[in-house]
């Protein structure tokens, strides 16, 4: 195995797990109002999350920013939980929905590179070598890890829709969100 192909599944690893699920519950509540036919928009969405913890992971892992780890694990609940309440005011069909979710994707993602950044630093104490190669590896691995998990959300959604109809789409966002809601709460408190 090369190091680049260690890395990448280092990284798509990271997302796919069961103590992912901060991570994983982030893209869902972001993704949550959007389907099979949305999946360019999914895409942007994703790549912008990925694009905001990329760029916190490289500084935080090669030092050049530190934020402190306590912190980030707290915060990281806070913006799914914020993500999720913006689903309660959100319009799908507002023209601006788009760009503030791309906002909330990049903004928050920078919160989120700081997570990862711990694993990253741990392995770069075992050698130091070829940290970009390491850095681009690992964030591909979690840009396909992100994707897997959407293509799973969005199987999982249409079947939903399927059954309980289009129209119940809105509620369905919404018992979603309330649910994410409550579970990042008691992520929150648990890591107060």
């Amino acid at each position: 195995m090369t190091e680049f192909q260690a890395y990448f599944q280092v990284g798509y690893k990271h997302i796919i797990a069961i103590d992912a699920l901060d991570h994983l519950l982030f893209v869902a509540v972001l993704s949550i109002l959007y389907s099979w036919k949305n999946w360019k928009t999914l895409l942007i969405l994703i790549t912008a999350f990925t694009i905001g913890h990329s760029i916190t992971l490289a500084l935080s892992a090669l030092n050049i920013l530190v934020f402190p780890t306590k912190t980030v694990e707290m915060l990281i609940p806070l913006t799914i939980i914020l993500t999720a309440v913006y689903n309660f005011f959100d319009n799908p069909n507002a023209t601006n929905t788009f760009k503030i979710r791309y906002v909330i994707a990049l903004v928050f993602g920078f919160v989120h590179g700081f997570a990862f950044s711990n694993l990253l630093k741990s392995m770069f104490a075992l050698s130091n070598e070829n940290i970009i190669l390491k850095l681009f590896a690992f964030n591909v691995g979690i840009e396909f890890g992100q994707i897997t998990a959407l293509l799973i959300y969005l199987s999982i959604s249409s079947i939903l829709i399927k059954i309980l109809g289009d129209k119940n789409k809105h509620h369905l966002t919404l018992v979603f969100s309330a649910i994410v809601i409550i579970l990042s709460g008691q992520m929150f408190l648990g890591r107060i």
